[in-house]
């Protein structure tokens, strides 16, 4: 048997969570030797939920050789610096999303971890929910047809109770507003499966509903790979918070993925559903989701590890989603929109 990949955990705010939960499922094939935090009341708090020894010194982390491979959970605003410690003490590396608070900075990461030859990849679950995987298998075994249109929707909530924790919805801190926070996720989903060759026209703002730096509210015209027309509509103004929607409209079929549940209509009369577990965050609870799209990415993570092979979502792969990000919002500067980043 190959032994068990030594894992640390940095970062213990919300988005330990799912990632803590599925390092127990995945207890026999990786042992979680440290979860770090440079509060320790945070460290005392995760400790009392998860088994797995707390720390405060992270340099001693990095110096265990027992550590194969880090999880990187701190804010986005230093993913960079966090990641590349790691990278360069030799750990693998796998980042929450976004990849950084820039594309340059992500560049950056992306090199780093090249130069490196360390393993690394980035957590963007939902290509990984099992409705997912079905529909880009329907799209690239030609089962849709030629793709004629798409659609994707994220209207989410959240309270300006969340906008007021300190560095929420900021640049320094996050980096962008909904695009780049609450929808990239679908996005890089949306992205992966139809291709986005062109920005067409944006609009973005940050509504009434909120005070906060960045935008709630964006909306876009794209063209897909193939040049169909594509709309995008995402914001967290949406009370009291709806499931994602990716809609495509092929030429044997339609295919509508509403939260983690896909439906397929062919134009032969043939139906095909997938159900969903549980919620998927989109309201003013963001952690109200399943843990098992995290876990698939942390296998997967494992899997590369072992193989040689780079993750699903590469580092390359988050960051041409964020360059999507940057293009959109500069569409809609472009278009007259109030400037939010």
């Amino acid at each position: 048997m190959t032994r068990k990949l030594g894992i640390a955990v940095i970062g213990l705010g919300p988005a330990s969570l799912p990632h803590s939960k599925s390092l127990l499922d995945l207890a026999e094939r990786a042992e979680t030797r440290w979860a770090v935090s440079r509060t320790p009341d945070r460290a005392k708090a995760y400790a009392a939920q998860f088994p797995f020894p707390t720390t405060t010194d992270l340099d001693a982390v990095l110096a265990d050789p027992a550590v194969d491979a880090c999880i990187v959970l701190t804010p986005p605003s230093s993913h960079l610096d966090v990641s590349a410690l790691c990278l360069e003490a030799g750990k693998h590396v796998l980042v929450e999303k976004p990849l950084e608070l820039t594309s340059e900075r992500g560049q950056r990461l992306v090199d780093t971890a090249r130069r490196t030859g360390r393993t690394f990849g980035v957590t963007l679950q939902h290509r990984f929910r099992p409705a997912s995987l079905r529909l880009k298998t329907a799209l690239d075994s030609g089962e849709l047809g030629m793709i004629e249109a798409a659609f994707l929707s994220v209207p989410w909530w959240r309270p300006q109770s969340y906008y007021d924790e300190p560095g929420r919805g900021t640049l320094a801190r996050d980096g962008g507003g909904v695009l780049l926070t609450q929808a990239i996720h679908s996005l890089d989903l949306f992205r992966s499966l139809v291709g986005v060759s062109k920005v067409v026209a944006a609009q973005a703002r940050t509504t009434g509903l909120h005070r906060m730096e960045t935008e709630d509210y964006v909306s876009a015209l794209l063209e897909t790979g193939n040049g169909a027309p594509a709309t995008l509509v995402t914001t967290t103004a949406a009370y009291p918070g709806y499931p994602e929607r990716i809609e495509i409209t092929g030429t044997k079929g339609f295919a509508a993925l509403i939260g983690g549940r896909l439906r397929l209509a062919f134009l032969d009369g043939r139906a095909e559903i997938v159900e969903a577990e549980g919620s998927t965050g989109s309201g003013a609870n963001i952690m109200d989701f399943p843990h098992d799209a995290h876990r698939a990415v942390i296998a997967d993570f494992l899997d590369a590890i072992e193989q040689g092979r780079d993750p699903v979502v590469t580092g390359e792969e988050a960051l041409a989603s964020q360059r999507l990000v940057d293009d959109i919002l500069k569409a809609a500067r472009l278009h007259g929109a109030p400037s939010v980043s």
